[in-house]
């Protein structure tokens, strides 16, 4: 990968970039609410348990699913993938945020880089052959810039924890200069769940966070939100 593609990359990996993940907490706020998550130390624990037991399992077995599909044109196996991802997440609340997220991704990405191919990618979301979620169009624009599949996985991982510190910080009395250093301190654990998952056949993946699933639903009879229902 030259400078070019791995800046282009990761230009996609702010967290502010305009896709809609400023909106969505995925039941951290929920968690907050109730108590679950009070301190940096319980924050940390739910991230490390997202990236064991949900982010690397199932979100980026869709980026993975792009490297090994697109380039021999196995279409059908490639939107399978995005499918079972988007109908396995339990909440209304996750697949509604994970479907809105990618479709922003792609039609910023189409803007940002017109001369990337989009198909059939854009046609298979036009026709509905595969819903177009976000770990599944984040692992397409990665592919298409050149950058190595560990990159593009571990990237996805950093993005997702950036997010969700992001949101704790809405949510939580957490300064920034406490924010950033863990997230630094999270980095490993995001590599080390990205290789324990690695090897996984992109069709045969799982994902086990029930309890944030489950937060995700009794988000919407909040009292008050900060964050999209």
């Amino acid at each position: 990968m030259d400078s070019g593609g791995w800046l282009a990359y990761a230009q996609f990996l702010d967290s502010a970039l305009p896709v809609g993940g400023f909106s969505h907490s995925f039941g951290l706020e929920t968690l907050v609410q109730e108590g679950g998550i009070r301190s940096p130390a319980d924050l940390r624990a739910y991230i490390e348990a997202m990236l064991a037991f949900g982010w690397a399992p199932a979100d980026a077995m869709a980026v993975k699913a792009v490297y090994v599909y697109a380039p021999e044109g196995e279409w059908e196996k490639l939107w399978l993938v995005d499918r079972m991802l988007h109908v396995q997440r339990i909440s209304a609340e996750s697949r509604d945020g994970a479907l809105k997220m990618g479709r922003r991704l792609l039609r910023l990405g189409r803007s940002m880089h017109p001369r990337l191919a989009w198909e059939p990618l854009g046609e298979a979301v036009r026709a509905g052959a595969c819903f177009g979620t976000h770990p599944l169009v984040h692992g397409w624009i990665a592919w298409q810039l050149g950058v190595p599949l560990d990159t593009a996985a571990q990237g996805y991982l950093y993005a997702a924890t950036a997010g969700c510190i992001g949101c704790a910080l809405r949510l939580m009395p957490i300064g920034q200069t406490e924010g950033q250093s863990l997230l630094a301190a999270l980095l490993p654990e995001a590599e080390r769940a990205w290789r324990a998952t690695a090897a996984a056949d992109p069709l045969e993946w799982s994902c086990h966070a029930p309890a944030n699933e489950l937060a995700m639903m009794r988000h919407e009879t909040l009292y008050s939100r900060l964050f999209m229902s």
